[in-house]
């Protein structure tokens, strides 16, 4: 097959893939709509009384203590992970309860209710609001995440950029290799033809 011929059907091949490309790229560089859809939820703290003595177990690598709409918390981190301690009794935090998981997230979310608006399900640590962001509690950690439509959309078109396209890592990973490949020929092809050897 001649360079032109070879040039234009690598061409088509790769119109799909490089629009993809092109698209998610300009998408990425400018970050529409990122604020919001990757936006940090923090948990809602409140001052602490001074003076109050804990006694520290060697085993904790690092500690944290803070003051919610619950109560008291005593975070600690060993080499086995975090733990939620009670800090006046030092014993383990039970799971929250559905009506504390309630009060802790309509806390962190009154910051933003045009993001959060109102809960509207909770099952287990899992919160989801009338305006369709899904928000997690890690207890353990006293800490939040969030995701809604945007951070999904952004996310397909992540997939999209990457070719990961089927959902099988290494199905995906072989379109990956092709297209780089593909894109190398069609430069060098698009190179020959300029230089005037096509």
């Amino acid at each position: 097959m001649k360079t032109r011929a070879l040039h234009r059907v690598i061409g088509l091949v790769m119109l799909l893939p490089l629009t993809g490309w092109a698209i998610t790229g300009a998408v990425f560089f400018l970050k529409p709509g990122y604020g919001d859809a990757y936006a940090l939820l923090q948990v809602k703290t409140y001052p602490i009384e001074p003076n109050i003595a804990l006694q520290a177990d060697p085993a904790w690598l690092e500690i944290r203590f803070v003051k919610t709409i619950l109560g008291e918390h005593l975070l600690a981190r060993t080499l086995n992970g975090w733990l939620h301690i009670d800090p006046r009794s030092l014993q383990p935090k039970p799971e929250p309860s559905t009506d504390e998981v309630r009060a802790i997230v309509t806390d962190a979310v009154s910051a933003n209710p045009d993001r959060y608006g109102r809960i509207s399900g909770i099952e287990g640590n899992t919160v989801t609001t009338d305006t369709g962001v899904r928000i997690e509690l890690d207890w353990t950690r006293l800490a939040l995440t969030q995701r809604g439509k945007d951070t999904d959309r952004i996310d397909r078109l992540y997939k999209i950029h990457y070719l990961q396209w089927t959902g099988v890592n290494s199905l995906d990973k072989v379109l990956g290799a092709l297209g780089i490949i593909l894109v190398l020929v069609l430069s060098a092809l698009g190179a020959r033809l300029f230089f005037g050897r096509g």
